[in-house]
């Protein structure tokens, strides 16, 4: 049997699941809460590296900010792609203006940037907003 480690969506707790009962809406064993919700975790300096670190599945990260007019009009496609790819991919925000040290750490130069990590290394990443159908078929070129 192959398990899975992935991040609750609540409280942030990794949680083993037997991959073949990842459709079944698996619930945390800390909070009881659903794990999967069908939308993108925060990312924040308290849990970056319980999510980067405690997913086997790789986690696509969004770098905006509040005041960038592309990252707005990426948002909600970037929410439909955590209710589609979910549980093959975790998505996850996070807000550059209030996590300054990652626009630092990760070199970010332009928002919004993704970053795709695998096993909690960066393995690639893509600035611009793009179409859900863009977004799907780039993760398809970097096998997610």
């Amino acid at each position: 049997m192959t398990i899975t480690n992935l991040t609750c969506s609540s409280c942030q707790t990794s949680n083993r699941i037997p991959s073949d009962r990842l459709g079944d809406k698996p619930k945390c064993g800390k909070c009881q809460e659903q794990i999967l919700q069908g939308y993108p975790l925060e990312l924040t300096t308290a849990n970056v590296t319980t999510v980067l670190d405690g997913n086997s599945v790789p986690v696509l990260v969004d770098c905006w900010a509040p005041w960038c007019a592309p990252c707005k009009s990426f948002a909600p496609i970037f929410e439909q792609a955590a209710q589609q790819l979910e549980p093959r991919l975790r998505l996850a925000k996070l807000n550059t203006e209030a996590e300054p040290q990652f626009g630092d750490l990760w070199q970010i130069r332009s928002i919004p940037t993704l970053i795709l990590f695998k096993e909690g290394l960066e393995s690639a990443r893509m600035s611009g907003a793009l179409p859900l159908n863009q977004l799907k078929k780039w993760l398809l070129e970097q096998g997610v």
